[in-house]
């Protein structure tokens, strides 16, 4: 392909993705609201043009439309010939470092099983009594002295059982009770800083990134996590929504472009759409309401768990 193909090639290449691609990995239609017009951007190469736009038809934002492109220029690249039905996964085509890597934060179980977002330390008590492999505190408050006595809570409620318990944002009082790990969001990461990341890596306590489709999984991706979070799979009203529900094809492609972390699934996951997500090659599934709004949660946990270990062992 040269630098002038023509628009109605372009146009076809375009068309020719979506078609490939539209029944696993285009917008639901009930999510249409997050759909806004975008000017259409033209790149010098041809492939990276009818990608973008192609992908924008599919319902990605714009940022993820960008690396998609970007990789399926540098994948027509490297294999020679423009192929339609051959989504981008290769990390190399997507500009990401080689493993392993020197500066990984220190590494978790590839297989985290079942994860439970908890709002307290007696819930994350409850569950690691359970037996529930992967806890998360997700406390909010803005007392230092709250947070720093509900973390060592969660810490020592954790203590004689198998559970890993990370801490939501709470970074230093994480360090300072010696959680097992931190997860942080894309703002969270932000606000930490370079410096303070550095911290929470010396400390040699693992780390959990979360991400929303493409731009911030690459950006997840550079600063060499413990695992990567990747949502929200299905809508979800315990947070405002910035980017459209990325559904169980999406995850797919997530799973196969970052098999080199451990990966948790997350956002609206309910116990009916576990058979849906479990086959995206992922390792893990958080819950939230599944288990603190269930009328029997420990009871709930236990199935979640069983349903998991079946279907991770097949």
């Amino acid at each position: 392909m040269t630098l002038g193909t023509p628009l109605e090639t372009l146009s076809g290449m375009a068309q020719a993705i979506v078609k490939a691609h539209a029944a696993t990995l285009g917008l639901p239609l009930e999510t249409a609201a997050y759909a806004r017009p975008v000017r259409p951007l033209h790149f010098a190469d041809p492939v990276q043009t009818a990608a973008y736009q192609a992908c924008l038809a599919l319902g990605f934002i714009s940022a993820d439309a960008a690396c998609v492109a970007k990789a399926w220029q540098n994948q027509t690249q490297r294999l020679g010939e423009f192929y339609a039905n051959c989504w981008p996964t290769q990390a190399a085509d997507f500009g990401s470092a080689a493993w392993p890597r020197a500066d990984a934060f220190a590494a978790c179980p590839h297989q985290l099983g079942l994860y439970a977002v908890l709002p307290t330390a007696d819930w994350v008590k409850r569950m690691a009594v359970v037996g529930v492999p992967t806890l998360q505190l997700r406390f909010k408050s803005t007392d230092p002295s709250a947070i720093e006595r509900e973390v060592r809570a969660a810490v020592e409620a954790v203590k004689g059982t198998s559970s890993l318990l990370f801490i939501n944002d709470h970074w230093q009082a994480a360090i300072d009770t010696g959680a097992y790990g931190i997860h942080l969001g894309q703002e969270d990461l932000d606000a930490a800083g370079n410096a303070n990341l550095e911290v929470i890596r010396s400390a040699g306590l693992r780390l959990g990134l979360s991400s929303h489709g493409y731009a911030e999984m690459l950006k997840a991706d550079f600063f060499s996590p413990s695992y990567v979070a990747m949502g929200a799979v299905y809508a979800t009203t315990l947070k405002r929504m910035v980017t459209p529900p990325q559904g169980p094809g999406r995850l797919a492609v997530y799973a196969r472009l970052l098999h080199h972390y451990p990966l948790v699934g997350i956002g609206g996951i309910n116990e009916a759409r576990f058979d849906e997500v479990l086959p995206s090659g992922i390792g893990s599934i958080a819950v939230v309401r599944a288990i603190i709004a269930s009328d029997a949660p420990e009871a709930t946990a236990k199935r979640l768990m069983q349903r998991m270990t079946a279907k991770i062992t097949l």
